[in-house]
């Protein structure tokens, strides 16, 4: 019994003499500055993206946009699509194939958009469309980052002579059915105490023109498409968007559920065109910047140092395309939205996060 115990300690002091040495090749490696947890001889996973595969045998792009929504997506007098969402959408069509006109514009309804993405009929939904929770979760659909941040507001006829959207209450409210607007109305007059009456409609146009009917005494809707409506109505003097805010609406691209490599792709040529703002590349100096610029993140950004479109099966010159196409974040959003357009939004919270003042449009480095 004595020789059993005996034998039986020496394997066991063997055993923990072993580990002791285990533990001490480990610490001996995180000493020498090696991450075990990020070995340099594990080879990465390929970055295969289906999507992009369909897209490149097809040769064009399939974005999904709003069906007629000014500032944002809508057709001019010779039947051209224009606007924010729009130029996102070439922007994309450069960066993936070199070609900001190779892009069909697929007009999608608010009740269509996420099944247009999960059955593939477009590869892209931007379409001022609000990244929430839920949407995530039983849309099947991811939102691969936001180009707009916005909020929910009212449009009210000036003659009602109202200073805060507290003073419509027992208010008839025109409202999309279906939409994060109905939702947020019911909840911020519920939160308050106030009573209404909801003007449910098929879908925005239609809120819109029950509106200019006087059919109700408010429009609710995201801040920029009350704006977008205010333009179109006879007499866009006579009527105001109030003060008050309701509700966080963060706008940008969502794309189907299961191609991550394809979500990657959409979020950083999202990230190249805010950040192109933000080293000051533009449409117009994006080839003297990359011939001349020493700045390295502007050569990384241009495809001139490193080769980060080959990381996502994109051309070296991927992002520098994406510029060309419609021009920086800045300039997209002035021509579209801003002060160079009907609409003449402020930057507000879209502005540079290093503007002055502040605003929470900020790029992921490239690097």
């Amino acid at each position: 019994m004595a020789g059993g115990w005996t034998a039986t300690a020496a394997i066991v002091a063997a055993l923990l003499t072993l580990a002791a040495c285990g533990r001490g090749d480990r610490q001996a490696d995180k000493d020498a500055g090696e991450d075990v947890g990020a070995r340099t001889d594990v080879a990465a996973p390929a970055f295969a993206s289906p999507t992009l595969a369909a897209i490149k045998r097809r040769g064009r792009l399939n974005c999904g946009v709003h069906e007629g929504l000014v500032g944002f997506a809508f057709t001019d007098n010779r039947g051209q699509w224009r606007g924010f969402d729009a130029d996102f959408c070439r922007a994309l069509a450069a960066a993936v194939l070199g070609d900001a006109d190779a892009v069909r514009f697929v007009p999608l309804v608010s009740s269509q958009r996420f099944e247009a993405l999960r059955s593939g009929r477009v590869d892209v939904l931007w379409r001022s469309t609000s990244w929430t929770l839920s949407r995530e979760a039983r849309e099947g659909v991811r939102f691969a980052g936001i180009n707009y941040y916005d909020g929910q507001g009212f449009l009210v006829r000036r003659s009602l002579d109202l200073a805060s959207a507290t003073e419509l209450n027992g208010a008839r409210i025109c409202v999309q059915r279906g939409s994060t607007s109905e939702l947020n109305v019911a909840d911020w007059f519920r939160s308050r105490g106030l009573e209404y009456t909801p003007v449910v409609t098929a879908n925005e146009e239609a809120a819109r023109a029950a509106y200019g009917r006087e059919d109700c005494d408010a429009f609710s809707a995201d801040i920029s498409a009350l704006a977008a409506a205010r333009t179109t109505l006879s007499n866009p003097e006579q009527h105001a968007v109030l003060p008050d805010v309701i509700s966080k609406e963060p706008l940008g691209p969502a794309v189907k559920q299961g191609d991550d490599a394809w979500t990657s792709i959409v979020r950083w040529t999202l990230n190249a065109v805010i950040l192109a703002e933000e080293l000051g590349v533009t449409q117009d100096n994006v080839d003297q910047q990359a011939e001349d610029s020493r700045d390295p993140q502007v050569r990384r950004l241009l495809g001139v140092e490193g080769d980060f479109g080959a990381m996502m099966g994109l051309r070296r010159d991927w992002a520098k395309s994406a510029i060309e196409a419609g021009g920086n974040y800045g300039e997209i959003f002035a021509r579209n939205v801003g002060g160079d357009s009907s609409l003449d939004l402020t930057r507000g919270l879209n502005a540079q996060w290093n503007a002055t003042p502040g605003g929470l449009i900020y790029a992921l480095p490239i690097r």
